[in-house]
């Protein structure tokens, strides 16, 4: 019995994996795609300025979705008992995101679940805890520091100097996503959780979860919405979310 239980657990554990790097490639490859068409080849002819909101939204999405897949990885919930893989996956998708460091954000990642919704929960602003604005900005400055804005500085120097890219290119498709991108995972994945309510949280994972549809949380935050699934069961994918949800 013992060693079917193991057979069973062992065949999850790969088909977990199998799944959550095969979304992670199509991902990053995503990304990859927009970020490089949008900032070295988009050319603004009437139809390319009817696209660009279009390559806007998707880059803002896919720059979610980075931030994501480098989530499951802190988890151990992309590649299950592959330390390495989930470690070098995340630091991919952190870099490509904002020059981020994985291994920087993963201890205040942890803080963050073991003291969820009080002072000492970095994500969490208890001087504010129901105002967007304040809340954001402390968010902000916590983990968009010196570091970041080096490399981006870097990144957008070499890119405008050596390539020789459009500034309008860089500055409204790459620069506007990405600022677009860290409103829409503190909001859907931070602000609406965790925000104190007139109704108390019902137990001591300080989280709520949202009622959108399956494909209105995909949109919104890679089902990261349903959060208090995410903090009963944090060693859950995100794309396995809305079944916790389901079955909740």
């Amino acid at each position: 019995m013992s060693a079917a239980i193991a057979s069973t657990s062992r065949s999850d554990t790969t088909r977990q994996a199998a799944i959550g790097l095969t979304l992670a490639a199509a991902i990053v490859t995503a990304w990859i795609v927009c970020h490089v068409y949008s900032v070295f080849f988009h050319r603004w002819t009437p139809i390319g300025i009817l696209v660009a909101p279009l390559l806007v939204a998707l880059q803002c999405w896919l720059n979610v979705g980075l931030f994501i897949v480098a989530h499951d990885c802190m988890h151990g919930s992309l590649a299950p008992f592959q330390s390495r893989v989930n470690r070098n996956v995340g630091r991919l998708c952190l870099a490509l995101y904002a020059g981020f460091s994985y291994d920087r954000l993963i201890s205040k990642h942890f803080a963050h679940h073991r003291h969820s919704g009080t002072a000492e929960d970095p994500d969490f602003h208890a001087d504010e805890p129901t105002r967007f604005w304040p809340w954001y900005v402390a968010f902000f400055r916590r983990y968009f520091g010196w570091r970041e804005f080096a490399v981006l500085a870097m990144l957008l120097a070499t890119y405008l100097l050596v390539f020789r890219v459009s500034p309008v290119n860089a500055l409204l498709l790459w620069g506007v996503p990405a600022i677009l991108s860290s409103f829409q995972l503190f909001y859907f994945g931070t602000y609406l959780p965790h925000r104190h309510e007139d109704d108390a949280f019902g137990d001591d994972h300080n989280a709520r979860s949202n009622d959108f549809s399956w494909i209105g949380s995909l949109l919104t935050c890679f089902h990261f919405g349903y959060h208090h699934e995410h903090h009963d069961k944090p060693n859950v994918p995100w794309w396995r979310l809305p079944s916790e949800r389901s079955a909740s």
